[in-house]
Protein backbone atom coordinates (compact mmCIF):
# COMPACT_ATOMS: atom_id res chain seq x y z
CA UNK A 1 0.00 0.00 0.00
CA UNK A 2 1.28 3.45 -0.91
CA UNK A 3 2.19 5.57 2.12
CA UNK A 4 0.14 8.76 2.44
CA UNK A 5 0.31 11.36 5.16
CA UNK A 6 -1.56 14.59 5.72
CA UNK A 7 -0.04 17.81 7.02
CA UNK A 8 -2.13 20.62 8.54
CA UNK A 9 0.13 23.59 9.31
CA UNK A 10 -1.37 26.70 10.89
CA UNK A 11 0.27 29.96 9.81
CA UNK A 12 -0.04 33.23 11.75
CA UNK A 13 -1.59 35.23 8.93
CA UNK A 14 -5.29 35.21 8.06
CA UNK A 15 -5.89 38.65 6.58
CA UNK A 16 -3.32 39.36 3.88
CA UNK A 17 -4.20 37.14 0.91
CA UNK A 18 -0.95 37.97 -0.87
CA UNK A 19 1.06 36.55 2.03
CA UNK A 20 -1.20 33.51 2.32
CA UNK A 21 -0.95 32.79 -1.41
CA UNK A 22 2.87 32.96 -1.30
CA UNK A 23 2.99 30.35 1.46
CA UNK A 24 0.50 28.06 -0.28
CA UNK A 25 2.43 28.40 -3.55
CA UNK A 26 5.66 27.42 -1.81
CA UNK A 27 3.95 24.30 -0.49
CA UNK A 28 2.30 23.37 -3.79
CA UNK A 29 5.45 23.99 -5.85
CA UNK A 30 7.76 21.91 -3.65
CA UNK A 31 9.25 18.95 -5.54
CA UNK A 32 11.08 15.83 -4.46
CA UNK A 33 12.35 12.83 -6.44
CA UNK A 34 11.29 9.40 -5.18
CA UNK A 35 12.49 6.26 -7.00
CA UNK A 36 13.35 8.35 -10.03
CA UNK A 37 9.93 10.02 -10.16
CA UNK A 38 9.20 13.62 -9.28
CA UNK A 39 6.50 14.01 -6.63
CA UNK A 40 4.67 16.88 -5.01
CA UNK A 41 1.81 17.26 -2.57
CA UNK A 42 -1.79 18.05 -3.31
CA UNK A 43 -3.23 21.04 -1.46
CA UNK A 44 -6.75 20.10 -0.39
CA UNK A 45 -7.87 23.14 1.57
CA UNK A 46 -6.84 26.68 2.56
CA UNK A 47 -8.90 28.16 5.39
CA UNK A 48 -8.01 31.73 6.49
CA UNK A 49 -9.57 33.36 9.54
CA UNK A 50 -9.64 37.13 9.90
CA UNK A 51 -10.43 37.31 13.62
CA UNK A 52 -7.85 34.69 14.51
CA UNK A 53 -5.39 36.11 11.96
CA UNK A 54 -4.50 32.54 11.16
CA UNK A 55 -4.68 30.25 8.11
CA UNK A 56 -4.98 26.47 8.16
CA UNK A 57 -3.55 24.73 5.10
CA UNK A 58 -4.29 21.05 4.45
CA UNK A 59 -2.16 19.04 2.04
CA UNK A 60 -1.42 15.36 1.45
CA UNK A 61 1.12 13.20 -0.34
CA UNK A 62 3.91 10.71 0.12
CA UNK A 63 6.04 11.17 3.27
CA UNK A 64 8.95 12.52 1.21
CA UNK A 65 6.78 15.03 -0.66
CA UNK A 66 4.95 16.18 2.49
CA UNK A 67 8.17 16.74 4.44
CA UNK A 68 9.65 18.82 1.62
CA UNK A 69 6.44 20.84 1.16
CA UNK A 70 6.19 21.48 4.90
CA UNK A 71 9.79 22.67 5.02
CA UNK A 72 9.28 25.01 2.05
CA UNK A 73 6.08 26.37 3.60
CA UNK A 74 7.91 27.13 6.83
CA UNK A 75 10.81 28.71 4.92
CA UNK A 76 8.40 30.98 3.07
CA UNK A 77 6.53 31.91 6.25
CA UNK A 78 9.73 33.15 7.90
CA UNK A 79 10.26 35.45 4.93
CA UNK A 80 6.74 36.96 4.78
CA UNK A 81 5.53 36.97 8.42
CA UNK A 82 7.02 39.07 11.23
CA UNK A 83 5.69 37.88 14.60
CA UNK A 84 6.61 41.22 16.22
CA UNK A 85 3.67 42.69 14.29
CA UNK A 86 1.20 39.81 14.72
CA UNK A 87 -2.03 40.02 16.69
CA UNK A 88 -5.00 37.65 16.61
CA UNK A 89 -7.59 35.90 18.72
CA UNK A 90 -5.98 32.45 18.50
CA UNK A 91 -3.08 31.31 20.70
CA UNK A 92 0.19 31.18 18.71
CA UNK A 93 3.92 30.90 19.20
CA UNK A 94 5.33 31.37 15.71
CA UNK A 95 4.88 32.38 12.08
CA UNK A 96 4.14 28.71 11.54
CA UNK A 97 2.45 27.88 14.82
CA UNK A 98 1.66 24.17 14.59
CA UNK A 99 2.89 21.62 12.07
CA UNK A 100 1.25 18.22 12.62
CA UNK A 101 1.81 15.12 10.48
CA UNK A 102 -1.16 12.75 10.25
CA UNK A 103 -1.07 9.12 9.04
CA UNK A 104 -3.63 8.46 6.29
CA UNK A 105 -2.64 5.19 4.62
CA UNK A 106 0.18 2.66 4.76
CA UNK A 107 2.02 4.37 7.62
CA UNK A 108 1.73 4.31 11.42
CA UNK A 109 1.47 7.13 13.93
CA UNK A 110 4.83 6.06 15.37
CA UNK A 111 6.46 6.41 11.95
CA UNK A 112 4.91 9.86 11.55
CA UNK A 113 6.27 10.81 14.96
CA UNK A 114 9.82 9.96 13.85
CA UNK A 115 9.30 11.94 10.65
CA UNK A 116 8.06 14.92 12.69
CA UNK A 117 11.13 14.85 14.91
CA UNK A 118 13.38 14.73 11.86
CA UNK A 119 11.47 17.62 10.30
CA UNK A 120 11.82 19.70 13.48
CA UNK A 121 15.57 19.02 13.51
CA UNK A 122 15.89 20.00 9.83
CA UNK A 123 13.92 23.22 10.33
CA UNK A 124 16.15 24.36 13.19
CA UNK A 125 19.45 23.30 11.61
CA UNK A 126 18.64 24.88 8.22
CA UNK A 127 16.45 27.84 9.11
CA UNK A 128 17.33 28.56 12.72
CA UNK A 129 13.68 28.44 13.87
CA UNK A 130 13.28 26.72 17.26
CA UNK A 131 10.89 23.77 17.43
CA UNK A 132 8.93 22.01 20.15
CA UNK A 133 7.83 18.42 19.46
CA UNK A 134 4.30 17.65 20.66
CA UNK A 135 1.68 14.87 20.84
CA UNK A 136 3.05 11.55 19.50
CA UNK A 137 6.37 13.21 18.56
CA UNK A 138 6.99 14.59 22.07
CA UNK A 139 10.35 13.85 23.68
CA UNK A 140 8.91 14.66 27.13
CA UNK A 141 5.58 13.25 28.43
CA UNK A 142 4.24 16.66 29.42
CA UNK A 143 4.85 17.99 25.92
CA UNK A 144 2.31 15.62 24.44
CA UNK A 145 -0.08 18.42 25.34
CA UNK A 146 0.18 21.25 22.81
CA UNK A 147 -0.88 23.76 25.46
CA UNK A 148 2.26 22.96 27.47
CA UNK A 149 4.51 23.57 24.46
CA UNK A 150 2.71 26.81 23.59
CA UNK A 151 2.38 28.12 27.15
CA UNK A 152 2.91 31.88 27.27
CA UNK A 153 2.70 32.01 23.47
CA UNK A 154 5.15 34.03 21.35
CA UNK A 155 5.66 36.67 24.02
CA UNK A 156 7.08 34.15 26.53
CA UNK A 157 9.80 32.79 24.23
CA UNK A 158 12.71 34.90 25.61
CA UNK A 159 12.27 33.48 29.11
CA UNK A 160 11.40 29.95 27.90
CA UNK A 161 14.55 29.69 25.78
CA UNK A 162 16.62 30.75 28.77
CA UNK A 163 15.00 28.12 31.02
CA UNK A 164 16.56 24.61 30.60
CA UNK A 165 13.26 22.99 31.59
CA UNK A 166 11.19 24.99 29.10
CA UNK A 167 13.54 25.55 26.16
CA UNK A 168 12.61 24.08 22.76
CA UNK A 169 13.60 20.54 21.78
CA UNK A 170 15.58 22.04 18.91
CA UNK A 171 16.68 25.62 19.40
CA UNK A 172 19.35 28.17 20.27
CA UNK A 173 20.86 28.83 23.67
CA UNK A 174 19.58 32.38 23.65
CA UNK A 175 16.94 34.65 22.16
CA UNK A 176 18.04 36.01 18.77
CA UNK A 177 16.81 37.91 15.71
CA UNK A 178 15.44 34.78 13.99
CA UNK A 179 13.37 33.85 17.04
CA UNK A 180 12.17 37.44 17.39
CA UNK A 181 10.92 37.44 13.81
CA UNK A 182 9.69 33.86 13.42
CA UNK A 183 8.89 32.68 16.93
CA UNK A 184 8.81 28.91 17.53
CA UNK A 185 7.06 26.05 15.76
CA UNK A 186 5.21 23.18 17.42
CA UNK A 187 5.94 20.14 15.24
CA UNK A 188 4.00 16.98 16.01
CA UNK A 189 2.22 13.85 14.90
CA UNK A 190 -1.35 12.94 15.68
CA UNK A 191 -3.99 10.57 14.46
CA UNK A 192 -6.48 11.66 11.86
CA UNK A 193 -9.36 13.65 13.28
CA UNK A 194 -12.81 12.77 11.96
CA UNK A 195 -15.48 15.46 12.33
CA UNK A 196 -19.00 14.06 12.21
CA UNK A 197 -22.49 15.30 13.09
CA UNK A 198 -25.27 12.88 14.09
CA UNK A 199 -28.74 13.93 13.01
CA UNK A 200 -31.49 13.56 15.63
CA UNK A 201 -35.26 13.43 15.24
CA UNK A 202 -35.64 16.36 17.62
CA UNK A 203 -35.29 20.12 17.71
CA UNK A 204 -34.14 20.12 21.34
CA UNK A 205 -30.57 21.35 21.82
CA UNK A 206 -30.73 20.32 25.49
CA UNK A 207 -31.52 16.72 24.62
CA UNK A 208 -28.83 16.65 21.96
CA UNK A 209 -26.38 18.01 24.52
CA UNK A 210 -27.42 15.29 26.97
CA UNK A 211 -26.56 12.60 24.40
CA UNK A 212 -23.25 14.35 23.66
CA UNK A 213 -22.37 14.33 27.36
CA UNK A 214 -23.30 10.64 27.59
CA UNK A 215 -20.78 9.62 24.94
CA UNK A 216 -17.92 12.13 24.92
CA UNK A 217 -14.81 11.00 26.79
CA UNK A 218 -14.87 14.00 29.13
CA UNK A 219 -18.42 13.10 30.16
CA UNK A 220 -20.39 15.40 32.44
CA UNK A 221 -20.40 16.76 35.97
CA UNK A 222 -22.05 14.35 38.37
CA UNK A 223 -25.26 15.68 39.91
CA UNK A 224 -27.52 14.69 42.76
CA UNK A 225 -29.96 11.94 41.86
CA UNK A 226 -28.35 11.47 38.46
CA UNK A 227 -30.44 14.31 36.99
CA UNK A 228 -29.30 16.83 34.44
CA UNK A 229 -30.23 19.81 36.58
CA UNK A 230 -29.48 18.68 40.15
CA UNK A 231 -26.73 20.06 42.37
CA UNK A 232 -23.20 19.28 41.19
CA UNK A 233 -21.48 16.82 43.54
CA UNK A 234 -18.06 17.65 45.01
CA UNK A 235 -15.19 15.48 46.20
CA UNK A 236 -13.42 15.82 49.55
CA UNK A 237 -11.28 18.63 48.12
CA UNK A 238 -14.31 20.58 46.95
CA UNK A 239 -13.70 19.85 43.27
CA UNK A 240 -16.49 18.90 40.88
CA UNK A 241 -16.92 15.17 40.35
CA UNK A 242 -17.02 14.10 36.72
CA UNK A 243 -18.63 11.05 35.15
CA UNK A 244 -16.70 9.74 32.15
CA UNK A 245 -18.48 9.26 28.82
CA UNK A 246 -18.44 6.02 26.88
CA UNK A 247 -16.29 6.93 23.86
CA UNK A 248 -12.55 7.32 24.22
CA UNK A 249 -10.89 10.05 22.19
CA UNK A 250 -14.16 11.82 21.39
CA UNK A 251 -15.28 15.40 21.98
CA UNK A 252 -18.94 16.27 21.47
CA UNK A 253 -21.59 18.93 21.98
CA UNK A 254 -25.25 19.29 21.02
CA UNK A 255 -26.61 22.08 18.83
CA UNK A 256 -29.53 23.09 16.63
CA UNK A 257 -29.04 23.63 12.87
CA UNK A 258 -31.41 26.15 11.29
CA UNK A 259 -30.56 24.95 7.78
CA UNK A 260 -31.86 21.45 8.51
CA UNK A 261 -34.38 22.24 11.22
CA UNK A 262 -32.99 19.54 13.53
CA UNK A 263 -30.67 19.13 16.48
CA UNK A 264 -27.37 17.32 16.08
CA UNK A 265 -24.66 15.78 18.20
CA UNK A 266 -21.50 17.31 16.80
CA UNK A 267 -18.40 15.20 17.42
CA UNK A 268 -14.66 15.26 16.81
CA UNK A 269 -13.14 11.77 16.93
CA UNK A 270 -9.53 12.51 17.82
CA UNK A 271 -8.44 8.88 18.07
CA UNK A 272 -9.94 6.78 15.27
CA UNK A 273 -7.90 3.77 16.40
CA UNK A 274 -9.56 3.75 19.83
CA UNK A 275 -12.98 4.78 18.48
CA UNK A 276 -13.61 4.11 14.78
CA UNK A 277 -16.45 6.02 13.11
CA UNK A 278 -18.80 3.03 13.03
CA UNK A 279 -18.31 2.36 16.75
CA UNK A 280 -19.11 6.01 17.53
CA UNK A 281 -22.20 5.89 15.30
CA UNK A 282 -23.59 2.81 17.03
CA UNK A 283 -22.89 4.22 20.49
CA UNK A 284 -24.54 7.58 19.75
CA UNK A 285 -27.50 5.64 18.35
CA UNK A 286 -27.70 3.62 21.58
CA UNK A 287 -27.38 6.67 23.83
CA UNK A 288 -30.00 8.58 21.83
CA UNK A 289 -32.44 5.66 22.00
CA UNK A 290 -31.99 5.51 25.76
CA UNK A 291 -33.30 9.09 25.88
CA UNK A 292 -36.21 8.43 23.51
CA UNK A 293 -34.44 9.85 20.47
CA UNK A 294 -33.48 8.39 17.11
CA UNK A 295 -30.36 8.99 15.03
CA UNK A 296 -31.61 9.43 11.47
CA UNK A 297 -28.18 9.65 9.89
CA UNK A 298 -24.76 11.21 10.06
CA UNK A 299 -22.90 13.98 8.26
CA UNK A 300 -19.12 13.77 7.76
CA UNK A 301 -17.53 17.21 7.90
CA UNK A 302 -14.40 17.56 5.81
CA UNK A 303 -12.41 14.59 4.53
CA UNK A 304 -11.69 11.07 5.73
CA UNK A 305 -9.12 8.39 4.89
CA UNK A 306 -10.52 5.57 2.77
CA UNK A 307 -10.00 3.04 5.56
CA UNK A 308 -12.55 4.84 7.76
CA UNK A 309 -15.32 3.88 5.34
CA UNK A 310 -13.83 0.48 4.48
CA UNK A 311 -13.59 -0.46 8.17
CA UNK A 312 -17.17 0.69 8.71
CA UNK A 313 -18.49 -1.23 5.71
CA UNK A 314 -16.73 -4.41 6.82
CA UNK A 315 -18.06 -3.97 10.35
CA UNK A 316 -21.66 -3.82 9.17
CA UNK A 317 -21.15 -6.68 6.71
CA UNK A 318 -19.81 -8.83 9.54
CA UNK A 319 -22.87 -7.98 11.64
CA UNK A 320 -24.99 -9.27 8.76
CA UNK A 321 -22.74 -12.33 8.42
CA UNK A 322 -22.09 -11.40 4.81
CA UNK A 323 -18.89 -11.90 2.83
CA UNK A 324 -16.26 -9.17 2.95
CA UNK A 325 -14.75 -10.36 -0.33
CA UNK A 326 -16.34 -7.67 -2.48
CA UNK A 327 -14.94 -4.51 -4.10
CA UNK A 328 -13.99 -1.47 -2.06
CA UNK A 329 -16.74 0.50 -3.82
CA UNK A 330 -19.39 -1.98 -2.65
CA UNK A 331 -17.98 -2.02 0.88
CA UNK A 332 -18.12 1.77 1.08
CA UNK A 333 -21.68 1.74 -0.24
CA UNK A 334 -22.62 -0.48 2.72
CA UNK A 335 -20.93 2.02 5.06
CA UNK A 336 -22.81 4.96 3.56
CA UNK A 337 -26.19 3.22 3.82
CA UNK A 338 -25.55 1.73 7.28
CA UNK A 339 -24.80 5.15 8.80
CA UNK A 340 -27.14 7.08 6.47
CA UNK A 341 -24.34 9.41 5.46
CA UNK A 342 -26.63 10.59 2.67
CA UNK A 343 -29.45 11.53 5.05
CA UNK A 344 -29.23 15.30 4.50
CA UNK A 345 -27.52 15.47 1.11
CA UNK A 346 -25.89 13.09 -1.38
CA UNK A 347 -22.66 11.48 -0.23
CA UNK A 348 -20.02 10.81 -2.88
CA UNK A 349 -16.87 9.02 -1.61
CA UNK A 350 -14.91 10.56 -4.49
CA UNK A 351 -15.55 13.98 -2.94
CA UNK A 352 -14.88 12.96 0.68
CA UNK A 353 -12.11 10.35 0.62
CA UNK A 354 -8.55 11.70 0.70
CA UNK A 355 -7.06 8.98 -1.49
CA UNK A 356 -9.57 9.69 -4.26
CA UNK A 357 -8.97 13.44 -4.11
CA UNK A 358 -5.23 12.81 -4.41
CA UNK A 359 -5.60 11.01 -7.71
CA UNK A 360 -4.55 12.87 -10.82
CA UNK A 361 -7.30 12.16 -13.40
CA UNK A 362 -4.86 12.16 -16.31
CA UNK A 363 -2.36 9.89 -14.56
CA UNK A 364 -5.14 7.54 -13.51
CA UNK A 365 -6.55 7.41 -17.03
CA UNK A 366 -3.11 6.61 -18.43
CA UNK A 367 -2.46 4.00 -15.73
CA UNK A 368 -5.83 2.30 -16.23
CA UNK A 369 -6.28 2.73 -19.99
CA UNK A 370 -6.94 -0.97 -20.65
CA UNK A 371 -8.82 -1.95 -17.49
CA UNK A 372 -11.28 0.91 -17.98
CA UNK A 373 -12.31 -0.47 -21.37
CA UNK A 374 -15.36 -2.60 -22.00
CA UNK A 375 -14.79 -6.30 -22.68
CA UNK A 376 -15.55 -5.61 -26.35
CA UNK A 377 -13.21 -2.63 -26.40
CA UNK A 378 -10.35 -4.60 -24.84
CA UNK A 379 -10.78 -7.42 -27.35
CA UNK A 380 -10.87 -5.01 -30.28
CA UNK A 381 -7.83 -3.11 -29.02
CA UNK A 382 -5.95 -6.40 -28.67
CA UNK A 383 -6.98 -7.42 -32.19
CA UNK A 384 -5.78 -4.17 -33.74
CA UNK A 385 -2.49 -3.76 -35.60
CA UNK A 386 -0.88 -2.21 -32.53
CA UNK A 387 1.57 -4.63 -30.80
CA UNK A 388 0.23 -3.70 -27.37
CA UNK A 389 -1.73 -4.87 -25.50
CA UNK A 390 -0.30 -8.29 -26.23
CA UNK A 391 0.04 -11.68 -24.62
CA UNK A 392 1.26 -10.35 -21.27
CA UNK A 393 -1.75 -8.13 -20.71
CA UNK A 394 -4.11 -10.87 -21.93
CA UNK A 395 -2.44 -13.34 -19.53
CA UNK A 396 -2.96 -10.95 -16.61
CA UNK A 397 -6.58 -10.52 -17.68
CA UNK A 398 -7.08 -14.31 -17.75
CA UNK A 399 -5.56 -14.57 -14.30
CA UNK A 400 -7.86 -11.83 -12.99
CA UNK A 401 -10.89 -13.65 -14.41
CA UNK A 402 -9.71 -16.89 -12.80
CA UNK A 403 -9.47 -15.11 -9.45
CA UNK A 404 -12.87 -13.50 -10.04
CA UNK A 405 -14.54 -16.87 -10.67
CA UNK A 406 -13.00 -18.43 -7.57
CA UNK A 407 -14.06 -15.40 -5.53
CA UNK A 408 -17.59 -15.67 -6.91
CA UNK A 409 -17.85 -19.27 -5.68
CA UNK A 410 -16.64 -18.16 -2.24
CA UNK A 411 -19.21 -15.36 -2.10
CA UNK A 412 -22.03 -17.67 -3.23
CA UNK A 413 -20.98 -20.21 -0.61
CA UNK A 414 -20.81 -17.63 2.18
CA UNK A 415 -24.57 -17.06 2.09
CA UNK A 416 -25.77 -20.43 0.85
CA UNK A 417 -28.92 -21.51 2.67
CA UNK A 418 -28.06 -23.95 5.45
CA UNK A 419 -24.39 -22.90 5.54
CA UNK A 420 -24.89 -19.86 7.77
CA UNK A 421 -22.36 -21.09 10.34
CA UNK A 422 -19.67 -21.18 7.62
CA UNK A 423 -20.04 -17.60 6.34
CA UNK A 424 -16.72 -16.45 7.89
CA UNK A 425 -14.81 -19.37 6.32
CA UNK A 426 -15.95 -18.42 2.84
CA UNK A 427 -15.71 -14.70 3.47
CA UNK A 428 -12.01 -15.15 4.25
CA UNK A 429 -11.52 -17.04 0.96
CA UNK A 430 -13.41 -14.34 -0.92
CA UNK A 431 -11.21 -11.61 0.56
CA UNK A 432 -8.13 -13.55 -0.49
CA UNK A 433 -9.49 -13.99 -4.02
CA UNK A 434 -10.47 -10.34 -4.24
CA UNK A 435 -6.92 -9.28 -3.32
CA UNK A 436 -5.40 -11.53 -6.00
CA UNK A 437 -7.88 -10.25 -8.57
CA UNK A 438 -6.97 -6.62 -7.78
CA UNK A 439 -3.27 -7.42 -8.08
CA UNK A 440 -3.75 -9.01 -11.50
CA UNK A 441 -5.99 -6.22 -12.78
CA UNK A 442 -3.19 -3.72 -12.07
CA UNK A 443 -0.78 -5.92 -14.04
CA UNK A 444 -2.93 -5.72 -17.20
CA UNK A 445 -1.88 -2.15 -17.88
CA UNK A 446 1.55 -2.54 -16.30
CA UNK A 447 2.54 -5.21 -18.82
CA UNK A 448 1.66 -2.92 -21.72
CA UNK A 449 3.50 -0.06 -19.99
CA UNK A 450 6.57 -2.30 -19.77
CA UNK A 451 6.44 -2.92 -23.52
CA UNK A 452 6.06 0.83 -24.16
CA UNK A 453 9.14 1.40 -22.02
CA UNK A 454 11.19 -0.86 -24.31
CA UNK A 455 9.96 1.02 -27.37
CA UNK A 456 10.87 4.33 -25.74
CA UNK A 457 14.38 3.05 -24.96
CA UNK A 458 14.94 1.98 -28.58
CA UNK A 459 13.92 5.46 -29.75
CA UNK A 460 16.64 7.21 -27.70
CA UNK A 461 19.35 9.07 -29.65
CA UNK A 462 22.58 7.22 -30.53
CA UNK A 463 24.69 9.87 -32.21
CA UNK A 464 27.56 9.93 -29.70
CA UNK A 465 29.31 7.26 -27.65
CA UNK A 466 27.68 8.62 -24.48
CA UNK A 467 24.24 8.51 -26.09
CA UNK A 468 24.87 4.98 -27.32
CA UNK A 469 25.91 3.84 -23.85
CA UNK A 470 22.89 5.50 -22.25
CA UNK A 471 20.59 3.97 -24.87
CA UNK A 472 22.02 0.48 -24.36
CA UNK A 473 21.60 0.75 -20.60
CA UNK A 474 18.02 2.02 -20.98
CA UNK A 475 17.20 -0.91 -23.29
CA UNK A 476 18.72 -3.39 -20.82
CA UNK A 477 16.79 -1.86 -17.88
CA UNK A 478 13.52 -1.78 -19.83
CA UNK A 479 14.00 -5.37 -21.02
CA UNK A 480 14.65 -6.55 -17.48
CA UNK A 481 11.50 -4.77 -16.30
CA UNK A 482 9.51 -6.27 -19.17
CA UNK A 483 10.70 -9.72 -18.03
CA UNK A 484 9.91 -9.10 -14.37
CA UNK A 485 6.33 -7.90 -14.92
CA UNK A 486 5.05 -11.15 -16.52
CA UNK A 487 6.93 -13.09 -13.84
CA UNK A 488 4.86 -11.16 -11.28
CA UNK A 489 1.77 -12.08 -13.31
CA UNK A 490 2.77 -15.74 -13.07
CA UNK A 491 3.22 -15.52 -9.30
CA UNK A 492 -0.06 -13.68 -8.81
CA UNK A 493 -1.97 -16.09 -11.09
CA UNK A 494 -0.53 -19.04 -9.19
CA UNK A 495 -2.20 -17.71 -6.03
CA UNK A 496 -5.56 -18.33 -7.72
CA UNK A 497 -5.10 -22.10 -7.39
CA UNK A 498 -5.32 -22.01 -3.60
CA UNK A 499 -8.75 -20.35 -3.71
CA UNK A 500 -9.95 -22.43 -6.68
CA UNK A 501 -8.93 -25.68 -4.97
CA UNK A 502 -10.69 -24.77 -1.72
CA UNK A 503 -13.84 -23.79 -3.58
CA UNK A 504 -13.78 -26.94 -5.74
CA UNK A 505 -13.41 -29.12 -2.66
CA UNK A 506 -15.56 -27.29 -0.11
CA UNK A 507 -17.54 -24.58 -1.88
CA UNK A 508 -21.09 -24.47 -3.14
CA UNK A 509 -21.41 -27.69 -5.21
CA UNK A 510 -23.73 -25.96 -7.67
CA UNK A 511 -20.79 -23.72 -8.65
CA UNK A 512 -18.01 -26.29 -8.73
CA UNK A 513 -17.64 -25.91 -12.50
CA UNK A 514 -16.88 -22.21 -11.99
CA UNK A 515 -14.03 -23.13 -9.67
CA UNK A 516 -12.78 -25.44 -12.41
CA UNK A 517 -12.90 -22.71 -15.04
CA UNK A 518 -11.07 -20.45 -12.57
CA UNK A 519 -8.27 -23.02 -12.37
CA UNK A 520 -8.17 -23.33 -16.17
CA UNK A 521 -7.91 -19.57 -16.53
CA UNK A 522 -5.17 -19.38 -13.90
CA UNK A 523 -3.13 -22.11 -15.62
CA UNK A 524 -3.49 -20.35 -19.00
CA UNK A 525 -2.43 -17.08 -17.36
CA UNK A 526 0.67 -18.68 -15.87
CA UNK A 527 1.71 -20.35 -19.12
CA UNK A 528 0.92 -17.25 -21.18
CA UNK A 529 2.95 -15.01 -18.90
CA UNK A 530 5.77 -17.59 -18.96
CA UNK A 531 6.12 -17.09 -22.72
CA UNK A 532 6.45 -13.35 -22.15
CA UNK A 533 9.14 -13.87 -19.52
CA UNK A 534 11.10 -16.00 -21.98
CA UNK A 535 10.79 -13.80 -25.05
CA UNK A 536 11.88 -10.72 -23.09
CA UNK A 537 14.57 -12.39 -20.99
CA UNK A 538 16.42 -13.74 -24.04
CA UNK A 539 16.99 -10.13 -25.07
CA UNK A 540 18.97 -9.40 -21.90
CA UNK A 541 22.75 -9.01 -22.20
CA UNK A 542 23.06 -10.27 -18.62
CA UNK A 543 22.65 -13.94 -19.51
CA UNK A 544 23.04 -15.14 -15.92
CA UNK A 545 20.12 -13.02 -14.82
CA UNK A 546 18.11 -14.06 -17.87
CA UNK A 547 18.70 -17.72 -17.06
CA UNK A 548 17.57 -17.24 -13.47
CA UNK A 549 14.33 -15.52 -14.60
CA UNK A 550 13.54 -18.27 -17.12
CA UNK A 551 14.32 -21.03 -14.62
CA UNK A 552 12.02 -19.48 -12.02
CA UNK A 553 9.27 -19.11 -14.62
CA UNK A 554 9.67 -22.72 -15.76
CA UNK A 555 9.28 -24.01 -12.20
CA UNK A 556 6.11 -21.95 -11.59
CA UNK A 557 4.68 -23.21 -14.89
CA UNK A 558 5.42 -26.83 -14.00
CA UNK A 559 3.67 -26.48 -10.65
CA UNK A 560 0.72 -24.66 -12.29
CA UNK A 561 0.08 -27.55 -14.67
CA UNK A 562 0.02 -29.96 -11.74
CA UNK A 563 -2.29 -27.69 -9.71
CA UNK A 564 -4.75 -27.42 -12.60
CA UNK A 565 -4.75 -31.21 -13.08
CA UNK A 566 -5.51 -31.90 -9.42
CA UNK A 567 -8.24 -29.25 -9.17
CA UNK A 568 -9.96 -30.51 -12.32
CA UNK A 569 -9.94 -34.02 -10.86
CA UNK A 570 -11.80 -32.67 -7.83
CA UNK A 571 -14.22 -30.75 -10.05
CA UNK A 572 -15.00 -33.70 -12.30
CA UNK A 573 -15.45 -36.04 -9.35
CA UNK A 574 -18.02 -33.61 -7.90
CA UNK A 575 -19.82 -33.22 -11.24
CA UNK A 576 -19.89 -36.99 -11.81
CA UNK A 577 -21.27 -37.59 -8.33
Amino acid sequence: MKQIIECVPNFSEGRDRVVIDKIVKAIADARVTVDGKEERVKVLDVDPGEATNRTVVTFVGSPEAVLEAAFQGVKCSMEVIDMRKHHGAHPRSGACDVLPLVPVAGISLEECAELARGLAKRIYENLGIPCYCYEAAAFKPERKNLAVCRAGEYEALPEKIADPARKPDFGPDGYNETVARCGAINVGARNFLVAVNYNLNTTSTRRAMAVAFDVREKGRKKREGGSLTGKVLKDENGKDIWEKGTLKGCKAIGWYIDEYGIAQVSMNITDIEATPLHVAFDEVTRAAAARGLRVTGAEIVGLVPKRVLIDAGKYYLEKQQRSLGITDEEIMKIAVKSMSLDDLKPFDPHEKVIEYLMEDPEEKAARERLVSMTVKGFAEETASESPAPGGGSVAANMGALGAALSTMVANLSSHKRGWDDRWKEFSDWAEKGQAVMSELISLIDEDTAAFDRIMAAFSLPKGTDEEKAAREQAIEDATLYASQVPLRTMKASFKVFEVARAMAADGNPNSVSDAGVGALAARSAVLGAQLNVKINAVGLKDKERAGALIAEADEIAREAVQEEKEILEIVNSKING
